[in-house]
């Protein structure tokens, strides 16, 4: 009764279409949930997100579950959890594709969640890392841990504007693994929100397996380019 009655006060709207939500919806309206383009890429071998890692490290499988773009209502989500105060809708978004995903075979080689991590700095500034907010909400359904393992040494400057090869001197040396230990003989799913070139997951997945031996590794994100 107390939440029906705060909805009625300060009612909850979708983040999209801006209409007032359902008692049973959050964030994000039922239609415009089922209108985010995905691209079913965990159904296609070599997908548009696979080519950007084939030869440059080993990995199962490679997905980002949505189409992004600069202008795409993704975009708005993405901002919103982003830099807008929202990080629940992070999470709320990571039960969304892992609900979608769970029922394929693309968590079969995964048993632990490993999130592309924030430094601390960063982190102390936002207040939270969405890519670790994202891995809670697969958590959440998938049930696997989600490990801390991956670590930033130091923070970067934002991507938008560079260019590829901007992008991988960027990041370059970036990460470390400080418990190799938790990794070795695992299947990893590492998770972010988003894959434009592809240059953060890079060199993650090169950290991976240069200090570390998984048994697998497996890349999902929230949204991907094309």
């Amino acid at each position: 009764m107390k939440s029906v009655l705060l909805d009625f006060i300060f009612p909850r709207l979708c983040h999209l279409c801006e209409l007032k939500l359902a008692i049973h919806e959050k964030y994000v309206c039922s239609r415009c949930l089922a209108e985010l383009p995905r691209t079913h890429f965990h159904t296609i071998r070599m997908n548009g997100m696979e080519q950007r890692f084939a030869g440059i490290f080993p990995f199962t499988q490679a997905t980002g579950h949505f189409f992004y773009t600069r202008s795409s209502p993704l975009a708005t989500l993405v901002h919103d959890f982003k830099y807008h105060g929202f990080p629940n809708l992070a999470r709320y978004l990571g039960k969304i594709i892992a609900r979608e995903l769970y029922t394929t075979s693309f968590f079969a080689d995964t048993d632990i969640i490993l999130p592309i991590p924030m430094h601390y700095w960063t982190r102390a500034k936002r207040g939270y890392n969405q890519a670790h907010l994202l891995a809670l909400g697969i958590a959440d359904i998938t049930e696997m841990p989600v490990s801390d393992a991956l670590r930033a040494r130091r923070s970067h400057k934002t991507q938008t504007a560079l260019s590829l090869e901007k992008r991988r001197n960027n990041l370059n040396g970036i990460f470390r693994i400080s418990d190799i230990d938790s990794l070795n003989g695992r299947g990893i799913l590492l998770v972010d929100d988003v894959c434009t070139t592809g240059t953060t997951l890079t060199e993650a997945a090169e950290t991976i397996w240069r200090e570390a031996s998984p048994r697998a590794l497996t890349l999902l994100t929230l949204g991907v380019t094309v």
